[in-house]
C-alpha cells in the first residue's frame, strides 16, 4: 500500500472554497483503479491549511492515478491553487522480516 499525505498553505479564510474546488477531483480520483482512500481535509485548527490523505492498493495504481491528473490538468475545470504544498509519498507494503 502507498500512502500519501500533504499538506497545502491557503489563503486566510479560503479553506473550505480550495477544499470544495477538489471536490469533483476526490470523487474521480475515488473511483479510480486501486484507490482506498482520497480526501483533502479542513486543518480544524489552522484556517489556512488543509491536509490530503490518499492511500493506493499498489505503487502502480498510484502511478496511473498521477498520469491521469496530469493529463486531465490542462482539460478540467480550474481548481483553486495553494500559496504552498508539501506531499511526502510512503511505501506501507508489509515485507517478511529477516530471519521469518
Amino acid at each position: 500500500m502507498i500512502i500519501v499525505g500533504g499538506t497545502f498553505e491557503v489563503e486566510p479564510g479560503q479553506q473550505e472554497a480550495f477544499i470544495a474546488s477538489h471536490v469533483e477531483l476526490m470523487k474521480i480520483s475515488r473511483a479510480e483503479k486501486g484507490c482506498i482512500d482520497y480526501a483533502f481535509l479542513p486543518d480544524p485548527i489552522e484556517s489556512d491549511r488543509v491536509t490530503l490523505f490518499e492511500r493506493w492498493e499498489t505503487p502502480e495504481d498510484l502511478t496511473a492515478h498521477l498520469a491521469a491528473m496530469q493529463a486531465a490538468a490542462s482539460s478540467s475545470a480550474p481548481r483553486m491553487l495553494p500559496k504552498a504544498a508539501q506531499v511526502t509519498f510512503y511505501d506501507a507494503t508489509e515485507r517478511p522480516r529477516p530471519g521469518s
